[in-house]
């Protein structure tokens, strides 16, 4: 493998910034933007590559390209609509390490020899698909690292839900990318557990006062949840705060929820059951079987029928010294639950490493009433 299909490759969610002035779309994004100076700030920030637009559509130049290369060592992409051998030679001339292929606007034969092309080249590349005959062209042309686009480019329209089916169905051999619509820590985490292997992220940056920082802030781990809620108020204290999740307890509990409530694109939702699971048009459901009449000690995290995450909780209204230290040795994405609040929640991320860290009763004034101020501590020690 190439290096930018080494960078994509990489355990956990990547994130490839991209260097974009402009977009067809929506016009100026950041008309003097620098990319020497963003693509050394974005691999500060751990971007596991850069993407650099090389066309006067989006006031891009192959100097902008060159720039990049001799500000910073991480990969990069050069994007553009590019259909000659030519094409790629200037892009491996100009620094890239990647180059950008749209099934849109190439036949499957042209596809294929740039795609030699460039191996011929030491290139790797970066094969777009905007809608389901192209995934499957894409597929059926082994490209090794696949885009699946949410924007639709004939009209421009964002539809993520769409995005995160066509990554979901795309074969678990090939790597996946997903492009455009990326605005904060939710998508990212939606297009992570659909299968994607990093994110390409260019507007979000672009429109950010500190682009770098944006990245950084896309690509901090843990992620959170606070669960048991019940008011459509703390719903929202929960959102200002940043928390990633809201999780809706939709079981028998004094937390117990009617029915998921409302929440802002920043946000995934997630129903808590035991037992088995019920349609109740959440993003993602928690799940824990039942022992004596009560829920077991740990559970799942469902992404639809697949299991995307394991949740690692306290036994039932019980202590447990060890619970952090058998958690850290959980293999995969861990969601730690269990006795977790403002006070100890650093210390806990110290000792497990966890993907998400889940809050509840510690955050309440009563049962299924939130304390807003702890709330607001939690996400901040958390974050």
């Amino acid at each position: 493998m190439g290096r930018f299909r080494d960078a994509v490759a990489r355990p956990g969610l990547g994130a490839i910034a991209e260097v974009k002035r402009r977009s067809p779309s929506a016009g100026d994004l950041r008309p003097n933007a620098d990319p020497a100076q963003l693509a050394a700030a974005f691999e500060r920030s751990g971007a596991s590559a850069v993407s650099v637009l090389v066309d006067e559509r989006f006031a891009g130049t192959w100097d902008d390209l060159r720039a990049a290369r001799a500000a910073a060592s991480l990969p990069l992409l050069a994007k553009g609509f590019f259909s000659t051998r030519e094409h790629l030679e200037t892009a491996k001339a100009s620094g890239a390490d990647a180059v950008l292929l749209l099934l849109r606007d190439l036949d499957d034969a042209r596809v294929h020899e740039l795609m030699q092309v460039g191996s011929e080249l030491g290139l790797d590349t970066l094969v777009e698909a905007h809608d389901a005959g192209e995934l499957e062209r894409a597929v059926k042309l082994e490209a090794p690292v696949i885009g699946v686009n949410a924007r639709d480019l004939g009209t421009f329209e964002i539809d993520r839900r769409t995005q995160l089916e066509r990554v979901a169905s795309a074969p678990r051999d090939r790597l996946v990318v997903a492009e455009s619509g990326i605005l904060n820590r939710a998508h990212g985490a939606a297009a992570e557990l659909a299968g994607a292997d990093a994110v390409l992220v260019g507007s979000a940056l672009m429109r950010a006062d500190d682009p770098s920082a944006k990245l950084a802030d896309l690509l901090r781990r843990p992620y959170v949840k606070v669960c048991g809620l019940t008011r459509e108020e703390d719903v929202a204290v929960a959102a200002e705060a940043g928390a990633d999740f809201a999780g809706f307890v939709l079981a028998e509990s004094p937390r117990r929820a009617e029915a998921p409530l409302p929440v802002p694109d920043s946000m995934l939702s997630v129903g808590v059951f035991v037992g088995r699971t019920k349609e109740a048009g959440t993003d993602l459901a928690q799940l824990y079987a039942t022992e004596n009449g009560h829920r077991a000690r740990d559970g799942v995290l469902l992404r639809g029928d697949d299991v995307v995450a394991q949740v690692k909780d306290l036994p039932w209204l019980e202590e447990d010294d060890g619970h952090w230290k058998q958690a850290a040795r959980t293999e995969g994405r861990v969601l730690l639950a269990g006795g977790l609040g403002p006070e100890n929640v650093r210390a806990a991320i110290e000792v497990v490493q966890p993907w998400c860290v889940d809050a509840s009763r510690s955050l309440e004034v009563s049962p299924g009433i939130k304390d807003h101020e702890r709330v607001r501590a939690f996400v901040e020690a958390a974050r």
